[in-house]
């Protein structure tokens, strides 16, 4: 009996997604369990496993839209059945001791078809798919490369005569390129968030020495008791939560002509992906130390890395950390999420000359924005909350006592 593969529900409030790129081949043998294809919505891009063991038959082609629910292939047991009835009988023969070169294992019918209208050669294309699967942007790339390269010399195919070189092409003016789900919704919410709030951000700066040094003394032992590295941001983490704890209207929202004011600290950590930015959500931040944040920030990271991420892990923060220092940023000024009243930007470490004590002296300094909605949170608010953070950061002491 054949297997449906259908798109499965991925959260209560999406209905429909695309189907970026099948990772099996259409007759392709598929295990149970194995990816199969992936997903990508409006929150998320999941990779989804097969249903069954069998022949893969694929109804719905990659990069077209699909409905949570809907077939888009099916799965045959007997087929793989008595393929593998048949290679037991057969005596081999010199097809079957030469393996297809991996290019071909790895093709999908839509790379299948770019490569071969545009005569490219698989075994040469970059592959950047998970496990080294030819994706259809890969293809596009290479068509595009040559596009913007010189064509090959055309020779005659009568008498030698003299060798005609075309003109270089002119290179391509714009390339236009479909929003993805994740990037539309990305748009609308920041939209939506400018267009529905008050936002005002403001700036204060941050000693990271006591921090530093904190790390470097308990590294290894933190490392080795909790299975993960202790960063930056667990600290972030906690001081946000305590600071939140003494200015609650940054934890809150605005429904109709009420404020709300929620009673835990679901913090949102950004992370950045290829598809954009996504922000899973560290519950209840006020229950949880710095190992169990630490997991929570690492196992967050491979999933998207992974595309595990589901749609529920990335709902219901009250605030939102975000670190434009990994990529070096000095200052920016984050837009909070809706319904959010608040957003914490953190920034690039780097040493500078301050004043300690009357001294001058070389410190390694952090700048930190906060981003607020002006409609719920007062300026004497906004401030208080980076003062509040400011001292837990420079005196790690006061993460532990909580005060």
């Amino acid at each position: 009996m054949k297997i449906d593969v259908v798109v499965p529900e991925v959260g209560e409030s999406i209905t429909n997604g695309i189907l970026t790129v099948w990772l099996k081949a259409d007759g392709e043998l598929v295990e149970e369990g194995e990816d199969l294809f992936e997903l990508e919505t409006e929150k998320t891009t999941l990779v989804v496993p097969s249903p069954g063991s069998g022949s893969l038959k694929i109804l719905i082609p990659a990069n077209e839209e699909i409905q949570i629910g809907q077939s888009i292939a099916e799965i045959d047991p007997e087929a793989a059945s008595q393929t593998v009835s048949e290679q037991e009988l057969a005596p081999p023969t010199n097809a079957q001791k030469t393996a297809p070169p991996a290019a071909e294992q790895t093709l999908s019918p839509a790379v299948r078809r770019v490569v071969e209208e545009h005569n490219l050669e698989a075994s040469a294309l970059q592959a950047t798919g998970p496990k080294g699967n030819i994706t259809k942007e890969d293809a596009l790339r290479a068509v595009e490369q040559a596009r913007q390269g010189q064509k090959p010399e055309l020779k005659s195919p009568s008498a030698p005569g003299p060798i005609m070189q075309e003109p270089p092409s002119a290179p391509v003016a714009q390339t236009r390129v479909k929003m993805t789900p994740i990037r539309k919704k990305i748009a609308e919410n920041l939209v939506q968030s400018q267009q529905t709030a008050a936002h005002l951000t403001t700036f204060h700066e941050v000693d990271m020495s006591a921090i530093i040094a904190l790390r470097s003394q308990y590294k290894e032992e933190f490392q080795e008791r909790a299975g993960v590295r202790l960063g930056f941001m667990s600290f972030f983490v906690k001081a946000a939560q305590q600071a939140l704890a003494a200015f609650p209207g940054l934890n809150a929202f605005i429904e109709g002509e009420e404020i709300v004011y929620n009673n835990s600290y679901h913090i949102g950590v950004a992370l950045s992906t290829d598809k954009g930015l996504l922000t899973p959500v560290i519950r209840e931040v006020e229950k949880k130390n710095f190992a169990a944040i630490e997991q929570e920030i690492i196992g967050f990271a491979q999933k998207a890395k992974d595309k595990k991420l589901l749609p529920q892990e990335l709902m219901g923060g009250t605030f939102t950390i975000t670190n434009g220092g990994v990529f070096g940023n000095m200052l920016s000024t984050p837009i909070p999420s809706p319904p959010q009243s608040g957003i914490l930007g953190m920034h690039a470490i780097q040493k500078r000359a301050v004043v300690v004590d009357d001294d001058i002296v070389i410190r390694p300094m952090m700048y930190v924005a906060l981003t607020y909605d002006h409609r719920i949170v007062d300026g004497r608010e906004a401030i208080g909350f980076l003062l509040h953070l400011k001292r837990q950061i420079e005196d790690p002491n006061r993460l532990v006592l909580g005060i």
